[in-house]
């Protein structure tokens, strides 16, 4: 796929080269780089009261995502806010329990799709792009801004389930089951995404990435029409209003469909979950586009000679083509501190 052409700003960072051409060292940034392994974002987050709350205030949204930097050497900080914060803008109220997670006052039909309001979400959003604005000024001009959105599917899960889920009974009923009804709501959730990750770019952020966390819990035809389809949408709009602005997909569990993704869906870049093995993904994805991963959030909290191991055989397959290095998901909650700043080292090569 052509290789997508990048503005002067985001052209002098590490991580905006890795989308042009392999680099000496790849550029590094982690997902959930600002969490709960940090002691300061815990202090952070007792002052915010809920997690929402916390999202919402862009003062502490920004400095919860500046706290990974001023630690690690890392080439680009990531908005703080959740991949629901697009149902909770849209109209569907959300919160988060303490030991459970997301709750969610589920959809039970499409009669609770009339309420949800593109316009609402931006008004609701307007502290999350404040907090893109306020983060942009603050960060050098060398280290990229990513700027992020949930996938249609994966929060179609969640609105539908009315919260996390192992078994997606509900939205797999939906989808399978009642395909056309469905499709108004990933219609909906297509253009919020959308205007979503547009404001994002419109208030600083350089590069984009889409989240569909439970992509891998569909057969061939679901995966298509519910993973692909939408994405490719979002990709197209997005390219569209600005077309210089790369944009990174991390399908999780899409195992071999990772082959040929970036070019059926249009986005610049594939990030790849641990269980993708490394030789094929080399020969299969990365000689296609840009990847991104894929180190296992568990052997990084090990740390030690496990992770020494792990992250050489990623760099000895990967760092010779277009590669950015991160985690196969986002890192664990329990994870030391210092592990982190051991990988950065050993990434950079120090």
């Amino acid at each position: 796929m052509p290789v997508t052409e990048l503005n002067s700003s985001a052209a002098t960072t590490r991580l905006s080269a890795a989308f042009q051409a392999p680099a000496a060292r790849p550029p590094i940034w982690l997902m959930r780089q600002a969490g709960r392994y940090l002691p300061e974002y815990r202090e952070t987050r007792a002052e915010a009261g809920s997690f929402l709350d916390l999202c919402y205030n862009p003062r502490l949204a920004v400095e919860v995502a500046l706290q990974p930097l001023r630690r690690f050497d890392l080439d680009a900080a990531i908005l703080f806010s959740d991949i629901l914060v697009i149902p909770d803008g849209l109209g569907q109220p959300v919160r988060f329990d303490e030991g459970v997670g997301p709750v969610l006052m589920r959809l039970e039909d499409t009669a609770d799709f009339a309420p949800l309001s593109l316009e609402r979400m931006r008004a609701h959003l307007a502290p999350v792009y404040e907090t893109v604005d306020r983060l942009r000024a603050e960060l050098p001009r060398d280290v990229s801004l990513i700027g992020f959105s949930g996938a249609p599917w994966t929060i179609a899960t969640y609105m539908l389930e009315g919260r996390s889920s192992r078994e997606f009974t509900l939205g797999k009923y939906w989808a399978y089951a009642r395909p056309e009804d469905f499709r108004v709501l990933v219609e909906i959730l297509v253009e919020a995404v959308t205007a979503h990750l547009s404001a994002q770019v419109e208030a600083g952020a350089d590069v984009l990435q889409l989240f569909d966390s439970w992509a891998g819990v569909l057969d061939d035809w679901g995966f298509r029409t519910w993973v692909e389809a939408p994405i490719r949408a979002i990709v197209g709009k997005l390219k569209a209003r600005h077309p210089k602005v790369p944009v990174i997909l991390f399908a999780r569990g899409a195992g071999a469909r990772f082959a040929g993704l970036a070019a059926r869906t249009g986005v610049d870049a594939v990030a790849l979950d641990c269980t993708v093995p490394l030789a094929w993904a080399r020969e299969t994805v990365q000689s296609e586009t840009v990847i991104q991963g894929n180190l296992d959030p568990a052997i990084l909290r090990i740390g030690g000679p496990a992770m020494e191991r792990a992250v050489a055989d990623i760099l000895a397959a990967w760092a010779s083509g277009r590669f950015i290095f991160n985690l196969g998901h986002g890192i664990l909650p329990d994870t030391p501190p210092q592990h982190v700043a051991a990988l950065v080292r050993q990434v950079r090569g120090a």
